[in-house]
């Protein structure tokens, strides 16, 4: 095949997904902690399943233009964890590139690739070389010269396949996390999986339920996006009245990435707080303006208006005590965290939603966006409280008309103590600050098990280990819950400690947990210890000093 067809690309991308759905649990063994989340495998697999969902309801008949944008909105509303974002990024690159390809060879799929590894660059602040952001620009990089040699897409993919795993090899020297543990990056697997889906349905292969043979092991890139768009409205000083939002949809074909600065330029001499992101397959625009009419024509000569929404702010300042009436919050919070008692807690300190969700089941951009849309206030804050929900959490701005600010806790002891410096009296910007202070001199743990045999950090662990971790090191390991637990405190306490605070979870009984209160009390007799109940899943326990 020379020349793909809608039908075969539809084909291509569920090939992709049966594959890495079958290899999902090898991926997520193979992760460089030896802990139950390693779950790169499981969110890349639900990320691109989100677009087959989309894919399998356009019936008999449709375009390639209904294929690339049911991939692209797909893995953006479906992406979970760091590496679900990222892929939905690679998938939004490439589709925008297709978009104008009146016949896609394997010259226009090889440029298209190049766009997808820009797009996923640019989604992550701080770019980690030797995660699968290197695999996918190794790939990008050696695909052109491919494409000049074969020009049939079966022999195509098989050479970039090849390409992207001789760099997955190489990551190992490229991350020393991952050489010490003699392992190479989960995304990049997991993306090579996709790949490998697609291929298999070119060469007219099989794609069973059986996992492949392999030896690799895998990190998650840990990376997280940091732009997060606040607002803050003084409804004494306005200047612009109308508060202005819209999609573009639908764009003209002669509209081009130019045309989108254009269109923010105009919006900048006529109002202010002006936001416009996406491309030109779809873009969503919020500016404040006294001229209303004039920010709808200019998107008028874009394209055709979706969703439009213009609040009269002054108005909205003269019902302010009537909103308060009816109970309509100023700023609410939102949560992610697995247990129902982590959930009571949480919803004691003033959470209005809790997703649950976190080590081993990520929520998506999309279970994020529903839990904001729920709650009445149109600010949220959002607690991720896991390094791996961070991503997805930053992606709802860009998708809620409301105003969405992610405080990036990266551990449900975080969470609880930004939590608990949460003011509903003080605006977003104040609460976003006062909340990431908090939990700055807070030091944190977690008591787990091994799900492998492996060596780090010095120590020799057997599958079925009780092991302690702070940060990103193991610092404990015994056969017995209380005994790995107190040396974690110990870690943990510094000269400056008052307290310590464990949160046990739904395989530690009540009892145990009491007792081991009352042993670090007797340890430490100047601290205030306390123990909750968190019921969360595969860890022992969270704990907390500070």
């Amino acid at each position: 095949m020379k020349v793909l067809t809608p039908a075969v690309l539809k084909d291509m991308i569920i090939g992709g997904y049966k594959y890495l759905s079958a290899n999902k649990e090898m991926v997520n063994a193979l992760n460089v902690f030896p802990v139950p989340d390693g779950d790169t495998g499981t969110n890349m697999s639900l990320t691109i399943s989100s677009a087959v969902n989309e894919l399998e309801g356009l019936g008999d008949k449709f375009d390639m233009s209904d294929v690339l944008k049911c991939i692209s909105h797909g893995t953006l509303r479906g992406a979970r964890g760091n590496s679900g974002v990222i892929l939905s990024q690679i998938m939004r690159g490439l589709t925008k590139s297709l978009e104008d390809v009146e016949q896609i060879t394997t010259k226009a799929f090889a440029k298209a690739l190049a766009a997808a590894r820009e797009m996923a660059y640019n989604a992550v602040t701080k770019p980690k070389e030797g995660t699968v952001l290197t695999v996918i620009r190794y790939i990008a990089e050696r695909a052109p010269q491919i494409a000049n040699k074969k020009s049939d897409f079966t022999e195509f993919f098989d050479g970039i396949i090849k390409k992207g795993d001789e760099i997955l090899q190489k990551t190992p020297d490229m991350l020393p996390v991952l050489k010490k543990a003699g392992v190479v990056d989960a995304g990049g697997k997991g993306l090579l999986c996709v790949l490998t889906g697609a291929y298999k349905v070119l060469a007219g292969e099989e794609i069973t339920q059986q996992p492949e043979a392999s030896a690799d092991f895998v990190a998650p890139a840990q990376t997280a996006l940091s732009e997060n768009i606040s607002e803050e409205h003084d409804y004494d000083n306005i200047k612009f009245a109308y508060c202005t939002e819209y999609f573009v949809v639908n764009l003209k074909k002669h509209c081009t990435e130019e045309d989108v600065e254009k269109l923010r330029d105009k919006l900048m001499a006529i109002g202010d707080c002006v936001i416009v992101i996406g491309d030109i397959s779809l873009i969503k625009v919020h500016v404040h303006t006294n001229q209303p009419n004039k920010a709808l024509g200019y998107a008028l000569q874009l394209g055709e208006l979706d969703k439009v929404k213009i609040e009269n702010m002054l108005q909205q300042h003269r019902a302010i005590v009537e909103e308060r009436e009816r109970n309509k919050k100023p700023l609410g919070m939102v949560a992610v965290c697995a247990g129902s008692g982590l959930s009571r807690i949480f919803k004691d300190m003033g959470v209005d939603y809790v997703i649950e969700g976190g080590q081993t089941m990520n929520p998506s951009v999309e279970d994020i966006l529903v839990a904001v849309e729920k709650v009445n206030a149109d600010n949220i804050i959002v607690l991720p409280n896991n390094k791996n929900i961070i991503m997805a959490a930053d992606k709802v701005n860009e998708l809620s008309g409301k105003n969405v600010s992610v405080v990036p806790t990266v551990s449900v002891a975080q969470g609880i103590r930004a939590a608990m410096a949460f003011d509903s009296e003080q605006d977003m910007s104040v609460n976003c600050t006062n909340m990431t202070n908090a939990y700055k001199d807070l030091s944190f743990g977690e008591v787990t098990h091994a799900v492998r045999n492996t060596n780090m950090d010095g120590f020799s662990l057997h599958e079925g280990d009780i092991i302690g971790i702070s940060g990103d090191k193991i610092v404990a390991q015994s056969r017995d819950i209380g005994e790995t637990t107190e040396r974690v405190v110990q870690q943990l306490v510094g000269d400056f400690s008052e307290t310590i605070t464990l949160y046990y979870g739904s395989d530690v009984n009540k009892n145990d947990a009491e007792k081991l209160k009352g042993e670090l009390a007797e340890k430490y007799p100047d601290f205030d210890v306390a123990c909750y109940e968190g019921d969360q899943p595969h860890y022992y326990y969270f704990v907390a000093v500070e």
